[in-house]
């Protein structure tokens, strides 16, 4: 008798289109248990869980999240290691996850609980790309400029692309404010170009003005 395929999730959920929508929809929940309960900084314990437990600890992940382990034996393990070292909030947290086999979304829910907190708080993030790294007064200046030109209260994530010339190219959402000196010197070159191109066809208008004369 042949073998049945066991149907596989994707690799990673970033592959499933939905995974985001679900994630968010469990951080806004998240927040507002905490909210309910008085917590004033939920995330500190998430993001706690994920660099000290589950980052170093890559096969303690795989077993919470493998298709292998039963939702009974996710939620035993929830048990025994998590709940002595975790708020009741949080266990609970967990708990929930693991009842709807959605632990493996926990990195992608972190996520969005940090960009949904920031909005409830009035902030945006701002990557800031620079040829080399900004000090901390540099920073500090671009953070107030921002603050003052997008009316915005921003937080500034600094990136270093070694392939810009100079100046400074900075994303905010889906909107790129590009003031890099590569791309101030290829528009210089476009305009130069462009102005040479209308003095060569001025110069043929009027040349060729002359001979109907």
């Amino acid at each position: 008798m042949a073998k049945q395929e066991v149907k596989k999730r994707p690799s990673t959920v970033l592959e499933d289109p939905s995974a985001k929508a679900v994630a968010r929809v469990y951080a806004e929940a998240y927040l507002n248990a905490a909210k309910a309960v008085g917590v004033q900084q939920p995330l500190e314990e998430f993001a706690s869980f994920q660099d000290e437990v589950i980052d170093p600890n890559p096969d303690f992940y795989q077993l919470l999240t493998s298709q292998f382990t039963s939702r009974d034996d996710k939620a035993g393990i929830i048990e025994r290691v998590v709940k002595p070292r975790a708020s009741e909030l949080f266990t609970h947290f967990l708990r929930v996850l693991a009842s709807n086999d959605r632990l493996d979304l926990l990195p992608l829910i972190l996520s969005e609980c940090q960009a949904e907190q920031e909005r409830r708080a009035g902030q945006k993030r701002v990557l800031v790309y620079s040829a080399v790294e900004l000090t901390d007064e540099q920073v500090s200046v671009i953070r107030e400029r921002l603050k003052t030109v997008l009316n915005i209260d921003p937080i500034v994530m600094p990136q270093i692309d070694p392939n810009l010339v100079g100046g400074l190219v900075i994303r905010v959402g889906d909107t790129i404010y590009d003031g890099s000196l590569k791309t101030r010197l290829r528009m210089l070159t476009h305009r130069l170009r462009e102005r040479y191109l209308h003095e060569i066809q001025s110069g043929r208008d009027r040349f060729s003005s002359s001979e109907g004369n």
